[in-house]
């Protein structure tokens, strides 16, 4: 699905008088709806502890950068126990986009999300601009396993990742970008011990996906939401750069070659 530009740029006053930012737009097509595991109360933030593939945590942009008040959340945040995978995903949108247009795009796409899908926040855990700059997106802590409305039936345990842009074929993600996918990766999945490089068993829990409800299927750590979901996310041209990230993002935690 696509967000028509016009619409995303209007209001965006805020984003101007910012003058700095991120941005977003609209999602590729197919994108899904959101799982309904039964609510959790908030964790506290995960203690701080030596952790043998840590690596270090990259600067994410708070919500406040581009949430109005009141948030567009109406419910509380829901968690999961961990976090086993990643799914990456683009925004299927135009990539000539602005820095300070990129506020205002953020609220008009998780206002969408809520007010137009009926979902409880926006549904990405985060998003990551063409310059590199990551930011955070869907409420409850960067570092918490929360869960997502990004890849349906298997948002519980994964951490839903958007570039924003369009990566399809011939269209490659720029390296700032990822860059910044690299080291997102390597960071949240570090701090569940998981491999970039790895793979992970999950439980579909919804008909809609690519498998049956209670499918229990084997994804790479590091997987595109076209592996879970029928849809062309996130582009055949980042969807082909995803094994040089994952490499990337496993030395970036001092793991040793394959």
């Amino acid at each position: 699905m696509s967000i028509d530009r016009r619409v995303l740029l209007r209001g965006m006053g805020w984003a101007a008088a910012a003058g700095a930012g991120l941005t977003l737009a609209a999602d590729a097509a197919g994108i899904v709806g959101e799982d309904r595991p039964a609510p959790r109360p908030r964790p506290q933030a995960r203690p701080e502890r030596p952790l043998r593939w840590a690596s270090a945590a990259p600067t994410v942009e708070p919500r406040t950068f581009w949430q109005e008040s009141p948030p567009p959340r109406r419910k509380p945040e829901r968690t999961a126990n961990d976090v086993k995978a990643v799914f990456i995903h683009h925004t299927s949108s135009p990539n000539d986009y602005t820095r300070p247009e990129v506020p205002g795009l953020i609220r008009n796409f998780a206002v969408d999300h809520v007010d137009n899908r009926e979902w409880d926040d926006i549904g990405y855990n985060f998003l990551v601009d063409r310059g590199g700059v990551i930011y955070e997106g869907r409420a409850g802590g960067v570092a918490n396993p929360v869960v997502g409305a990004h890849t349906l039936g298997f948002n519980v345990a994964t951490v839903g990742i958007a570039a924003i842009g369009d990566f399809s074929d011939g269209m490659p993600a720029p390296e700032p970008m990822v860059d910044s996918l690299v080291r997102l990766i390597a960071w949240k999945l570090g701090l569940y011990g998981v491999d970039p490089r790895g793979t992970a068993v999950l439980e579909s829990t919804n008909d809609g996906s690519r498998y049956k409800k209670g499918t229990r299927q084997i994804f790479r750590t590091v997987s595109g939401h076209r592996d879970g979901y029928s849809t062309l996310c996130p582009g055949g041209a980042l969807y082909a750069q995803l094994p040089a990230i994952r490499e990337r993002a496993a030395r970036l935690q001092g793991r040793p070659a394959n």
